[in-house]
């Protein structure tokens, strides 16, 4: 149920979807994003005629994700249930993509076997891009906060409201943010899911230092998916890099 209710709660936040589709505009086909989860990057990139295919090592997000994918773009999508930070597919890609903050959660170890299989499976021309919330933006927030209410969204199945709440703790190496779903039943009681992501509040200079130790070149630095300067008051972190 948990990647079903994250599909209705992020499927509906496009607001970094004109930058990948960009990308892969510039780069072409075929697409490889890690870390795929129900299809919010990848679906738009196969309806905009790429072909693509998703990584990702949760079996229920696959489930909901091949749900979604309309017959008429089956022979553009592809997917595999692996670990990002252990795969092999035989093949080299023009585009990798790794969005949706997911790299930041990511231990030291699996940082760099993904950035190494990155590596392996970029085309010579090919470029990786990578989005993480920004760790100097993450390091200046208070060290908790209490839980505050973001939005609600229909449920999936029944339609009745969920409402989603978000928390988080700062630690001096990590950044844990939670979030708690609350299915608001008709009777009057809830019915809670909750999910976390921990993110290393590591410095940029470590981050691209990862990518050039894994063979891979900064190509570009951006603060937001408008493309705006990469700059400490920025919401993100988002790097494009190139093999060497």
């Amino acid at each position: 149920m948990l990647a079903r209710l994250y599909h209705a709660h992020h499927n509906a936040h496009q607001e970094d979807l004109p930058f990948w589709l960009d990308l892969a505009r510039l780069q072409g086909d075929p697409i490889l994003e890690l870390g795929c989860g129900s299809g919010r990057v990848l679906l738009p990139l196969a309806q905009a005629g790429h072909f693509v295919l998703g990584l990702e090592s949760d079996p229920d997000m696959l489930v909901v994700l091949r749900e979604n994918v309309p017959p008429a773009l089956a022979e553009r999508v592809g997917t595999i249930q692996a670990d990002m930070a252990a795969f092999e597919l035989g093949q080299q890609f023009a585009l990798i993509l790794l969005p949706c903050n997911t790299f930041s959660t990511l231990t030291t170890e699996a940082r760099r076997a993904t950035l190494d299989c990155v590596q392996r499976h970029l085309a010579p021309q090919g470029l990786f891009a990578v989005s993480l919330p920004n760790p100097t933006l993450l390091r200046k927030l208070l060290g908790r906060s209490q839980p505050e209410v973001e939005e609600s969204f229909p449920h999936p199945l029944d339609g009745e409201p969920v409402q989603v709440s978000s928390s988080w703790v700062r630690t001096t190496g990590h950044f844990v943010v939670r979030w708690d779903y609350d299915h608001l039943l008709p009777d009057g009681n809830a019915e809670r899911f909750s999910m976390q992501a921990r993110h290393a509040l590591l410095s940029t200079d470590d981050y691209i230092a990862e990518l050039e130790a894994a063979g891979l070149s900064q190509a570009a630095l951006f603060g937001d998916f408008d493309r705006s300067p990469y700059s400490h008051q920025a919401p993100y972190l988002i790097v494009t890099a190139r093999r060497k």
